[in-house]
């Protein structure tokens, strides 16, 4: 019997979860989340599949694990999920107070600011977790990625089935923006500061004749600042949010260029 057909079976009898066997599927596939062997989602062909497998894993492992005391010099946690370590043979640079959690993974050459990276989650090579960023649940991060100051990426791990957060290489997400609800950011986006992106939020492309509408996905290469439009209500009209694409990263320059290029020439903060 496969790994994931047990983990299938535990799923649907947690009484298994009993059994050594079953016990062992669940630790080994989180380890392999933790090594970047696996993930909770992973690019294909045409597009991204959600390891639903994995997930359910991930979500056993929590009753397996025990409350336990995990000391830090002077600080002190209590929690089931012990923290990763040996960051110096990965090649990362944690910078205190960074916290990443056992089943993450991250890759060689990530900065972590004073962040926080959770179970599940997939953090690329060479990219910047800026102070006080988090990088929620089974978040999927691309290569060269630069989430910025106080910038929030959600979670999930039920239901199964949701696709997570998935932000593509060389994305720039600028301070304060909330991504959540499995929204997807194309390779190269530049978000402006503030954005907020749900699974319903209206992303409007106002750079052609006439309006574009999107709705969870950001198109590769697009610069996005914070926007709103007007909607009824029984109470009468009122200003709602919304993201407006305002142009494109250009495809002359390189990426950190363009990025400086897309900034100034569309007045966007970040």
């Amino acid at each position: 019997m496969t790994r994931q057909q047990l983990i299938e079976q535990a799923w649907d009898d947690r009484a298994l979860l009993e059994q050594q066997e079953y016990i062992d599927a669940v630790k080994a596939t989180v380890e392999e989340l933790d090594k970047g062997t696996l993930r909770c989602a992973e690019p294909i062909a045409d597009g991204w599949q959600v390891n639903e497998w994995v997930k359910k894993a991930v979500i056993m492992f929590f009753p397996l694990a025990k409350m336990e005391t995990i000391k830090v010099g002077p600080f002190e946690f209590h929690d089931k999920i012990p923290l990763k370590t040996d960051y110096a043979a990965k090649g990362v640079r944690v910078v205190p107070h960074a916290i990443a959690r056992y089943g993450s993974f991250v890759n060689k050459g990530v900065i972590m600011m004073p962040s926080y990276v959770n179970i599940g989650a997939y953090v690329d090579s060479g990219t910047m977790v800026d102070t006080w960023a988090t990088v929620g649940s089974c978040a999927q991060i691309g290569k060269d990625v630069h989430l910025s100051g106080g910038v929030g990426v959600g979670g999930v791990l039920e239901p199964v089935q949701a696709a997570p957060v998935i932000i593509e290489d060389g994305a720039f997400v600028g301070s304060r923006c909330i991504l959540v609800e499995g929204v997807h950011i194309g390779k190269e986006a530049v978000l402006g500061a503030n954005v907020t992106l749900t699974a319903s939020s209206k992303i409007i492309d106002v750079t052609g004749p006439e309006p574009v509408e999107y709705k969870g996905y950001v198109p590769p290469r697009s610069v996005v600042i914070p926007g709103s439009y007007t909607k009824k209500f029984p109470a009468g009209e009122f200003s709602v949010g919304c993201a407006i694409i305002i142009g494109q990263r250009k495809e002359s320059t390189n990426r950190k260029t363009s990025l400086n290029d897309a900034l100034r020439e569309n007045n966007v903060s970040v």
